[in-house]
């Protein structure tokens, strides 16, 4: 069996007349997500050292050690929702998969992909400015960072988590592409 065969059984096949540009954006956004789940799960899972905690501030903030089952669930949500924007250049983003009650083998609206999808790339826009925070030593609510990291843990850290900071261009491309090919937009 092909990685091709395995691909098209997993998604259907990709919808007519989407670019292969398009189609290479769809697969990277579930990839850039991939490294920080990896790295959750290997840091507060696995217990490798890839971080410290560092002194508890004032208000007990928390930050992400709620527990291995937090971080597990996270990291494969995270994963999921990445991996709808492979529907932007599918089949079943077009059309209901059959398995779907009532709707199966029905037209998807364009504006029931575009709306979430464009929701999706405007509150992902949070990881750009997370990662700016995180480089100031703060956390998002301005609170101390309790993420500790020296030397390797701080290059490996930004290695795993800055190509976050993608997922929402390359979801903004791809929800811009999706609704103008499926309204007949052109592109010049």
């Amino acid at each position: 069996m092909t990685v091709r065969t395995i691909l098209r059984k997993a998604h259907g096949g990709t919808a007519a007349g989407v670019p292969r540009w398009a189609v290479l954006v769809a697969y990277a956004i579930p990839l850039v997500v991939l490294p920080s789940s990896l790295w959750r799960i290997a840091g507060f899972v696995f217990h490798v050292p890839l971080l410290e905690f560092g002194p508890m501030p004032p208000g007990g903030h928390k930050g992400l050690d709620g527990g291995w089952w937090y971080v597990l669930l996270l990291s494969v949500v995270s994963e999921a929702a990445a991996f709808f924007a492979v529907g932007l250049v599918s089949e079943w983003g077009e059309m209901w998969p059959r398995w779907v009650p009532v709707l199966g083998g029905r037209r998807v609206p364009v504006m029931a992909a575009v709306i979430p999808a464009g929701l999706g790339a405007l509150a992902l826009l949070i990881f750009p400015y997370a990662m700016t925070r995180i480089g100031l030593g703060l956390a998002i609510d301005d609170a101390p960072l309790r993420l500790v990291t020296h030397g390797w843990q701080t290059v490996i850290f930004h290695v795993m988590y800055w190509p976050l900071a993608t997922w929402s261009p390359l979801l903004a491309l791809l929800t811009v592409h999706y609704h103008r090919r499926r309204t007949k937009k052109s592109f010049g």
